[in-house]
């Protein structure tokens, strides 16, 4: 392992730096957010070496770090959505999430066949970038669960000496500032969402649109990927509220589909609780679907056991969830997640907040 800092020649940096990604080798490097990982995005040899450093990630996709947006262009699809970002955001922390183009290795992409673009505003990066001729995965340098790498000592704390010995070449640029991690924001439903970060402020929901069932199911399985961390370690829970017919058992069906249940997904009015075990790569747990419509007191809900049922590996999806949130008190540890649906001008609305009860 090669370390340089960063106060050192910089051509220098570039050079040992583009060197190490044409050999396949793995770069810690700094950005305006975090310390980031980069191997040769294009590379099966560089992605099996940067997926072996990086443990356990579920399925969950990496990102690419570009110069530009005529870069980016060669790799996924803009749309509108995403040229707005482009124009207003980038460079900057934002990570642009479009359908990919399929010319990454196959890993990089997510399993919904989208890319996640970055242009750092880090000249070094992009320089280097520029120079490499290729892109190079975005994706911050600690292994998977652990804590936020701004300095060197960050990421090599929480390292086993096998993931050490995976590095290359280290340019440390010192304690970098404590800025959050890039806003993800997926441009490919009908409108952006951010799955990570948000778009709103003051703590606004987040105003989605669905122009079909298809588009919920999608949407579920976009926020059951960005929330597979809240679930594989205390349990996740989705809470519907809405009319009749606005896709709050479409979205259940989404939740159902992304870990695999094959299994019809209906309605529980009359049982109440239906239950599927599900196996989704090395995750197995249960998926409970709740109608809470016909529950009038408290007592009649602590039949159910939620609480029970709310643990590490399980999807709680639980429509007409205003009928008990009075009564329900789960553990502070749970990720609720809130989706009001709604008909606005014949399209449907949905609401999106989360919450850390």
């Amino acid at each position: 392992m090669k370390i340089l800092k960063l106060n050192s020649d910089s051509t220098e940096i570039i050079e040992e730096a583009v060197k190490c990604l044409e050999n396949n080798g793995l770069v810690i490097y700094p950005t305006e957010t975090v310390y980031g990982i980069g191997a040769s995005a294009i590379s099966s040899k560089a992605i099996d070496k940067l997926l072996q450093y990086k443990g356990r990630r579920e399925g969950k996709p990496l990102s690419i770090a570009v110069t530009d947006q005529t870069m980016a262009d060669k790799y996924v699809e803009i749309n509108e959505q995403a040229l707005k970002f482009y124009k207003n955001f980038l460079p900057g922390p934002f990570t642009v999430i479009s359908k990919s183009k399929n010319v990454v290795d196959h890993r990089v992409n997510s399993e919904f066949g989208t890319l996640g673009i970055r242009i750092p505003d880090y000249p070094l990066i992009t320089d280097i970038v520029k120079k490499f001729g290729s892109p190079i995965t975005s994706t911050s340098a600690n292994a998977s669960g652990k804590k936020r790498p701004y300095k060197i000592e960050d990421v090599f704390a929480n390292l086993s000496e096998k993931q050490k010995s995976l590095v290359d070449l280290v340019i440390d640029a010192g304690e970098l500032p404590k800025n959050e991690p890039s806003v993800v924001v997926d441009t490919t439903l009908t409108t952006p969402i951010a799955l990570r970060g948000s778009l709103q402020k003051n703590g606004k929901a987040e105003v989605l649109w669905s122009n079909d069932e298809n588009e919920t199911i999608e949407l579920a399985g976009r926020l059951m990927l960005n929330h597979l961390n809240q679930l594989q370690n205390n349990g996740l829970v989705f809470a519907l509220n809405g009319s009749l017919g606005m896709g709050k058992t479409i979205f259940a069906k989404g939740v159902a589909k992304f870990i695999g249940i094959k299994e019809t997904i209906s309605s529980p009015t009359y049982s109440y609780i239906n239950e599927y075990d599900y196996k989704r790569l090395e995750t197995s747990g249960t998926f409970y679907h709740i109608d809470a419509w016909k529950i009038d007191d408290q007592k009649e809900l602590e039949f159910l056991n939620i609480n029970e049922l709310v643990k590490k590996n399980n999807v709680v999806v639980i429509e007409w969830f205003s009928q008990i949130q009075e009564w329900l008190a789960l553990n502070e540890k749970i990720t609720i997640v809130t989706l009001d649906f709604e008909e606005e001008n014949q399209k449907r609305k949905i609401l999106i907040s989360e919450n850390h009860k």
